[in-house]
């Protein structure tokens, strides 16, 4: 029976705070501004996310660092193409081929 307790406490306890974070900014509105400083750092926030993301997915093979493997050199490969050109299609048409072809025909 007290498992039962606790479990339903756990779930007021995490709705409350969810509604609590969540509604500061609705009920706080204009009360509460972010100064100026912290809105030019919020504007890198999507780039770290992203960044968090897709790093660990091209520099870990399996479960360990590998400096050399195919993703990190497809990886290159894109950011090379993406930063000279302008073609949004490009970057990915080139970075799988070599992916693929490192993979598949080279057995890497």
């Amino acid at each position: 029976m007290s498992e039962g307790i606790w479990l339903w406490l756990t779930i007021v306890a995490i709705g409350s705070t969810t509604i609590l974070t969540r509604g500061s900014f609705i009920l706080l509105a204009e009360k509460a501004r972010l100064p100026a400083a912290w809105h030019r750092a919020l504007r890198y926030a999507p780039a770290a996310a992203l960044a968090a993301l897709v790093a660990p997915d091209i520099l870990l093979d399996g479960d360990a660092l590998q400096p050399f493997n195919p993703k990190l050199a497809a990886a290159v490969v894109v950011l090379v193409i993406a930063l000279r050109s302008r073609n949004p299609w490009l970057p990915f048409i080139l970075g799988m081929g070599l992916l693929i072809l490192l993979r598949k025909g080279l057995g890497w």
